[in-house]
């Protein structure tokens, strides 16, 4: 104990005056102390230094250790740079400050652990590197969970209880004992019907109301707070019993007629000259150096000096010393273990004596006195609540005064009885279009599936409504939604939407509501163009958006309705003049009450609505309001699932959105914990509307009685900024449309020709045209039909994808225009809309050469090694062109000319340019010498015979032309071109077999070896030798 001593003088002989003094204050003070090993010869022989870091609240808005707690972080920080941080800390012994410290998740990854007297919170309870050594809240309520449930010959188990949490005058361990009681996710208030009192004009109605909810008040303090209520409440029913939770390990029984002889006598178990913030540190000296001197002995017979080579899971864990406080029993969480007592004025001696005690290491009570001499009537504690009345007399009397009451309601609301029963529909032609350019709401059956002919805005009695759907209703209400419905209808408010009735059209049922234009708050929220924060979304709007929902919901609470459900910043809507009125309230029995991120924990655990939660979910919005930021915004948390999980199952902490007080101006905090306030876990610690009215009203007058200017300067200010503001939205805006009319415009240039989107954009309308002299290109692919048979959906989509884009990359080289693809098709013209003399046929001519030469490298991607082959046939002549059609125009084009050249193409041949006479005849006429051959008479359908031509190349032009197949090869082809595909695939990864083709039942021809397994038929080889035949 030598070793000891010394050691604990060492650690205090610098300042205990100056630390008692410190704690005395309130000033928790940080301790860092460190060990420097000398050698080791006889015994131990060490010094210890202490280093002391404190600091005062008398600078903050707020005093107390909870005004800054992040300052103690601060240091230690500080002294983590300065390589000051030693092997233990004592306190801080505040709960705010120890939290940010041990916590893992919000504080440190501390290697030091910390001994403390106090931290006496839930928050800091089971942290591994936490030791307290005065009892912490937990261990209060686990007293009371098993006092509560005992069941003595004196005492029944008890079920209901008063908590009474004072707001001033209390101690450090009476605010953290009573808050651990006050959690409404804690175990004590999950197991215990509990109610809080927390004015002391509450706790006086609560002593003198016969129906009042429990018999039993647990308080901080002594006799003489009980002689103080006894003053003021005048009379106290007889069964009252107080349980006092005293400094001193002690809880006292009082009874309000004996409080008066004994009130001197309450102190004996405590030590009057001894603190125990004190005398804690002092015994936590005593605690590091029994486990350090024990720590080191251990080391010492193996050599080994180190203190942190093998920490332990808590280093302080089932410990048991002495010191100036007691014997201390730490537990495995290195919190102190204590033997609560229960103590009672005797009617037989007048002392207080011991009803039992309570150990809290066993969670065990012991009976001390089997039968006490109680003041309570039949020398018993009371029942937790008062036994019901049983005068026949009072019975009757309440019957007789019942009945009258009831018949007198019964005859004065008789008739409106009959008449809320009664409901009837808004006659549809009474919805009429809002403005003119609007189509009317009532639409027919086969108009019904196009959505431009609905709209859900319209006009009733010369007023703007909307139309919202009663899913799952046809319009025959019960009797209980009819008289909801007439309760709606006759609310009548500036801050709530009004409901004039509903409407049923053939399609459905739907509500009628006044319609507020400028949409949800939701939406202006968002909108940060049109709702800059500079002009309209300061905070002194914010403000009064916020006032305007409570004014709605305060009023909304006192009608019939009396409560709203379904509260959210979509249904909170904004008109004209940016008045914020509420929405979709009421229709209880049409409606369901909503689950998502405004609904409140105790609603998400269990279906229903409250007021309470109204406020909870007013407590959201305000949140972003103020922000501005998404529902439920939380930094380390976007999933809305786990949102609503960590609500509804909170753990030691509440889950809530981001809102940070650090910085905030004094009238942002006043805002602030006016929102906390509103989604605090415990319903009943909520205000009502009416308090957030009051409060969000205080603070508006003061935010203009602190301004310095007027009322009309704030209103110029407002009209500049506005004004600043609209020229850069317009400047945006206008920026905005040019570019999408730029994109408009150059989706319109890719789906009609240039002129013809001029003259729809500047008259509407496009006037059909005759062209003299034009020439068409039509081509199609040889095979297609059979190539789809063998494909699949996507696989013919890709094919044809791949052709038409390098079909579509040669026409930007030529003056030509593409008229449309139909299937395989492919259709384009020259010469129109635009008109280009006789450069129409050459240009018709060079393009049908590129697309050849194309066709001469192209491979099927899905069928390598299968010939496509497409033909080609050109015509030129007059022609007729215009728009045609309202929904998808097309430019389309009409005359004997579109037939000639379809017939050019259907009678051609692969590979091949069929032209007619008449495009040889303009092609003469131009300065290109195009070379072509003579195919001789053809007949065209509709025609007859006549003169067509081969189109093969430009002399002196390089074209890569394919060779085209003969005739006698070309029907070979046809023929077996289906093996060939089958051949294809099988050589292919998937196989045959596993396709989906667009064919459901293929049918494998029986060949006898015309197709070979390596290589390509003979005569497709022919085909591509150097010197074929290509004439007929």
């Amino acid at each position: 104990m030598n070793l000891v001593s010394r050691l604990v003088f060492l650690a205090f002989s610098a300042g205990v005056e100056q630390c008692y003094q410190r704690l005395m204050s309130s000033v928790w003070t940080l301790m860092t102390l460190y060990l420097l090993f000398f050698s080791m010869t006889k015994g131990l022989n060490f010094t210890l230094t202490a280093n002391y870091n404190g600091f005062t609240t008398e600078g903050y808005n707020r005093q107390g250790c909870d005004s800054s707690t992040c300052e103690g972080v601060t240091i230690l920080k500080n002294l983590h740079k300065k390589n000051q941080v030693g092997c233990i800390m004592l306190g801080p012994s505040c709960t705010f400050a120890t939290f940010q410290l041990v916590d893992q998740d919000v504080g440190f990854s501390l290697t030091i652990p910390i001994i403390s007297a106090g931290s006496f919170g839930l928050a800091c309870d089971f942290k591994p590197k936490l030791t307290r050594l005065l009892p912490p809240a937990r261990k209060i309520t686990d007293f009371f969970l098993n006092f509560n449930n005992l069941s003595l010959p004196f005492k029944d188990p008890w079920e209901r209880v008063y908590v009474y949490k004072m707001t001033e005058n209390f101690t450090e361990d009476c605010f953290w004992y009573i808050n651990a009681m006050e959690a409404a996710s804690f175990t004590f208030a999950t197991n215990t019907n509990r109610e809080m009192l927390r004015r002391e004009e509450d706790l006086i109605t609560a002593l003198k109301s016969s129906k009042r909810h429990s018999n039993i008040f647990i308080m901080c303090g002594g006799v003489q707070d009980i002689v103080s209520i006894k003053r003021k409440a005048d009379v106290i029913l007889e069964d009252t019993i107080f349980i006092l939770l005293n400094s001193c390990s002690c809880f006292i029984l009082g009874h309000s007629e004996c409080v008066n002889r004994h009130e001197a006598r309450l102190s004996f178990c405590c030590a009057p000259q001894r603190n125990d913030y004190v005398a804690g540190y002092h015994d936590g000296a005593l605690l590091f150096g029994k486990v350090l001197r024990e720590r080191m002995l251990s080391r010492q017979q193996r050599s080994n000096v180190f203190l942190n080579d093998t920490p332990a899971l808590h280093p302080f864990a089932n410990v048991t010393f002495d010191g100036m406080g007691g014997r201390y029993v730490l537990d495995q969480y290195g919190d102190r273990d204590v033997n609560f007592s229960v103590i009672y004025t005797s009617t037989l001696t007048g002392m207080y004596e011991t009803l039992l005690v309570y150990d809290t290491s066993t969670n065990e009570s012991i009976m001390v006195s089997p039968n006490p001499a109680l003041v309570w009537r039949g020398g018993t504690l009371p029942l937790d609540r008062l036994e019901e009345p049983s005068s026949n007399i009072v019975l009757s009397l309440s019957v007789v005064i019942v009945t009258a009451v009831a018949l007198i309601f019964y005859r004065k609301n008789r008739k409106e009885r009959h008449m809320r029963k009664k409901w009837s529909h808004i006659d549809p032609h009474l919805i009429g279009p809002l403005d003119e350019k609007e189509v009317s709401l009532k639409i027919d059956d086969d108009k019904r599936k196009d959505s431009t002919y609905f709209n859900h805005r319209g006009r009733y009695d010369k007023k703007p409504v909307i139309l919202k759907e009663l899913q799952h209703i046809d319009g025959d209400f019960t009797e209980s939604q009819r008289i909801e419905l007439n309760t709606l209808l006759r609310i009548d408010y500036y801050n709530l939407t009004k409901f004039y009735g509903t409407v049923k059209f053939e399609y459905g049922v739907y509500g009628v509501f006044e319609l507020c234009q400028r949409g949800s708050l939701r939406y202006i929220l968002n909108d940060r163009i049109s709702y800059p924060d500079e002009t309209f979304l300061d905070m002194e709007f914010k403000i009064s958006v916020m006032y305007d929902i409570a004014k709605g919901m305060s009023y909304l609470h006192s009608s019939n309705i009396q409560v709203h459900g379904r509260l959210k910043s979509t249904n909170c809507v904004v008109d004209n003049r940016m008045v914020v009125k509420i929405t979709d309230f009421g229709c209880h029995t049409i409606l369901k009450p909503g689950r998502d991120l405004w609904t409140a924990p105790e609603h998400l655990r269990k279906d229903g609505v409250s007021q309470k939660g109204d406020v909870y979910s007013y407590a959201i919005i305000a949140h972003e309001i103020v922000l501005r930021r998404p529902p439920f915004y939380s930094q380390f948390c976007t999933s809305k699932a786990e949102k609503l999980y960590r609500v509804q199952y909170p753990s030691a902490t509440v889950f809530r959105p981001d809102l940070y007080f650090d910085g905030m101006s004094e009238r942002d905090i006043e805002l602030y914990m006016l929102i906390t306030n509103c989604w605090d876990e415990d319903p009943e610690r909520r205000p009502d509307f009416k308090k957030i009215e009051s409060t969000l009203g205080k603070i508006f007058s003061n935010l203009h009685n602190q301004a310095t200017e007027t009322y009309m300067d704030n209103l110029i200010r407002r009209l500049q900024m506005y004004s600043k503001t609209l020229e850069r939205l317009v400047e945006e805006r206008t920026s905005l449309y040019k570019a999408e009319r730029d994109r408009a415009d150059r989706l319109n240039f890719m789906l009609l020709p240039a002129p013809v989107v001029r003259s729809l954009k500047e008259t509407g309308r496009v006037e059909p045209e005759l062209f003299e002299e034009v020439t068409i290109y039509f081509s199609d692919i040889v095979g297609f039909t059979t190539l789809c048979h063998y494909s699949t959906p996507m696989e013919v989509v890709d094919m044809l994808n791949d052709i038409y884009k390098n079909f579509d990359s040669i026409l930007d080289h030529h003056d030509v225009y593409k008229v449309e693809t139909i299937g395989d098709a492919y259709m384009v013209a020259s010469g129109l809309p635009k008109r280009n003399g006789n450069r129409h046929a050459v240009d018709i001519a060079h393009m049908a050469l590129d697309i050849l030469s194309f066709m001469a490298t192209f491979e099927l991607q899905h069928l390598p090694g299968i010939p496509l082959w497409i033909r080609i046939g050109v015509h030129s002549g007059p022609c007729a062109a215009g728009v045609v059609g309202n929904k998808m125009p097309r430019y389309c084009l009409f005359g004997d000319t579109v037939n000639t050249a379809s017939r050019m193409e259907s009678t051609g041949l692969p590979l091949r340019i069929h032209v007619s006479q008449s495009t040889i005849n303009i092609l003469q006429r131009t300065d290109c010498q195009f070379e072509y051959e003579q195919r001789g008479e053809t007949y065209l359908k509709g025609k007859g015979k006549e003169m067509t031509y081969w189109l093969t190349g430009v002399t002196g032009g390089k074209y890569n032309l394919p060779t085209p197949p003969t005739a006698e090869n070309f029907q070979r082809l046809q023929q077996d071109l289906a093996e060939m595909i089958m051949s294809s695939l099988k050589r292919g990864k998937d196989g045959f077999e596993k396709r989906k083709t667009l064919s459901t039942k293929i049918r494998r021809r029986e060949t006898n070896g015309s197709l070979q397994k390596d290589g390509l038929p003979e005569y497709f080889h022919l085909a591509v030798t150097d010197s074929p035949t290509t004439q007929l």
